[in-house]
């Protein structure tokens, strides 16, 4: 059953993940007794013998339902078995602030943020990918947000971006493990639960198979489109806020300046929403005498002989 093609796929997406590496690195799988993770845990445990890797897990319960405790511990047990050492068990407490899902994915990344590892594992999906683009695309989001997620991000790595939901399943099967299904993963309530059963469904139907991979190539050109016009913004936010160089920039561009300028002045990145940094434009290129425009933050853009000035 080791043979079967899900599992060699899985396999294979850590093996080239993880290439890079030098021998001895830390690797730690995240893990929370799902198909995705405990498919990605068992890929790593086979793959880190061969390299060769330290390999561990490290599993966060963050206590939103009745026997999560449990299934933490379930998860501890498996990744042992597997061979995998140390595996690190955290319980956490989840706070309210932007949702359920923001907070808890917070809350798991503290912990992460924590592990003595040099890379850690995360389990996201190419059906993952697909779901986010068009969260981002209903959300009205710039680039950088409809590019997804990125298969290396610091000490973060996402080997199964292109890998199927159905075929981590399929290895967990074969390999005999045991997967726990978290009842928020079917819950309606959620925005991603519907996007998940009711929207790319729906998509496939009407428009053929292949949508989820569609997607996620859609993502991958994006995140070039992105990375290219970030290193321009960089370069150029290095002439500071003078108006006669910042009107001769792209759009894409200059905008880019202005809410880095505005987030590096102090405004919450969260809260500030392309309509501020649509306004701030107005000062450099739409310029009638129009007074300061409000940004979160408590801060404030103005316009100032031949610079625009943060206060």
């Amino acid at each position: 059953m080791r043979h079967e093609p899900a599992v060699l796929r899985t396999r294979a997406a850590v093996r080239a993940s993880l290439r890079d590496l030098p021998a001895g690195s830390t690797v730690l799988a995240a893990v929370s007794g799902g198909a995705d993770s405990l498919a990605l845990a068992a890929a790593l445990a086979h793959t880190a013998t061969r390299l060769p890797l330290t390999a561990g897990a490290v599993v966060v319960d963050h206590g939103l339902q009745p026997g999560s405790a449990e299934q933490a511990v379930r998860a501890v047990g498996q990744c042992r078995e597997l061979g995998l050492d140390p595996v690190l068990l955290h319980a956490v407490k989840v706070g309210r602030t932007g949702g359920p899902e923001a907070a808890a994915r917070a809350a798991r990344y503290a912990v992460l943020k924590t592990v003595d590892a040099d890379a850690v594992l995360l389990g996201h999906t190419l059906d993952d990918q697909a779901e986010t683009v068009l969260l981002g695309l209903a959300r009205g989001s710039g680039a950088r947000s409809l590019s997804g997620m990125s298969a290396i991000a610091g000490r973060y790595r996402r080997p199964f971006l292109g890998v199927r939901r159905t075929e981590t399943r399929a290895a967990c099967r074969a390999l005999g493990l045991e997967v726990w299904h978290d009842p928020h993963n079917a819950d309606p309530a959620y925005t991603r639960v519907r996007v998940r059963r009711e929207v790319l469904p729906a998509l496939e139907a009407a428009i053929g198979p292949g949508v989820v991979e569609a997607l996620a190539r859609s993502a991958d050109l994006l995140r070039d489109d992105a990375d290219a016009l970030d290193e321009w913004a960089d370069k150029a936010a290095a002439d500071g806020l003078a108006l006669a160089a910042l009107s001769a920039l792209p759009a894409a561009v200059r905008t880019r300046v202005l809410r880095r300028a505005a987030i590096a002045a102090g405004a919450p990145a969260g809260a500030l929403t392309s309509r501020h940094v649509a306004e701030m434009d107005r000062l450099v290129l739409d310029w009638h005498g129009q007074g300061p425009v409000s940004l979160p933050g408590g801060l404030v853009a103005e316009r100032s002989y031949d610079r625009l000035l943060l206060r």
